[in-house]
């Protein structure tokens, strides 16, 4: 495998038992992902996008077929062993941003390195520096709820970020956020590709998709289409492209 190449998955299949019945989730998945590139994977209901999310994610495994993440392969891991990479390998966003509602932003995103054994003087250090970088100082001691949908998901990103992943993996990232504040977060993502992050995005919505820089499309399980996109919709000041 390529070393900038930092996903590789070949021949992937994913197969339900429910009752009687088999589902198909995944039938035959090939693709590669390469280091700094910004790819949204999207697909009708049904398709297999969330079955292959939960994969790349090291949340689920295939039936059959290879995933190696960063050179290693974690098709056929142990649950302990898919957390291992998970907390290593791997930086979450979610559209429902999962924080811990007691909690306040700096604990929020000091827990991956407490889950890592970082001592805490270095977790509050590396903490304050991703809530910095995402443009929350000012906030470092409220709670969830007395944030805003933005500001919550910038301490979501946060929280994915402080430990450094291979891969930024970001689920519906703006599903619960109005148009305004979904586009302040697509221009954080869009500022985190320039400073050489991995993000795959895994969306319904089109607007979503258009501003990564390549789109996998599923259908019945299987890649429809895998092309670049010629014009990202940039969201920096200063740029733009409309639909």
């Amino acid at each position: 495998m390529d070393k900038n190449t930092i996903i590789s998955i070949r021949d992937l299949y994913k197969i339900y038992k429910m009752g009687t019945q088999q589902v198909n989730a995944l039938q035959g998945v090939d693709f590669d992902i390469r280091k700094n590139e910004y790819v949204s994977i999207m697909g009708p209901s049904g398709s297999g996008k969330s079955t292959l999310m939960n994969i790349i994610g090291c949340l689920d495994t295939p039936s059959t077929g290879s995933y190696h993440l960063n050179g290693q392969d974690v098709s056929h891991l142990s649950d302990n062993e898919l957390a291992e990479v998970r907390n290593r390998e791997i930086g979450f966003v979610f559209q429902t941003f999962n924080l811990l509602p007691r909690s306040d932003c700096l604990a929020n995103v000091e827990l991956p390195l407490i889950y890592a054994g970082m001592r805490s003087s270095e977790r509050k250090e590396r903490a304050m520096e991703m809530i910095e970088r995402v443009g929350l100082t000012d906030r470092m001691d409220h709670k969830p709820n007395e944030l805003s949908g933005g500001q919550r998901q910038r301490v979501a990103i946060a929280r994915a970020l402080v430990n450094n992943p291979s891969i930024l993996l970001a689920d519906e990232p703006t599903g619960n956020l109005d148009t305004k504040t979904g586009e302040e977060i697509m221009r954080l993502f869009e500022d985190l590709y320039d400073a050489g992050h991995t993000i795959i995005v895994v969306t319904h919505e089109q607007d979503v998709a258009l501003h990564s820089r390549r789109i996998i499309q599923l259908r019945d399980g299987m890649i429809e289409t895998d092309s670049l996109v010629d014009q990202p919709l940039l969201t920096k000041s200063g740029e733009g492209v409309t639909l």
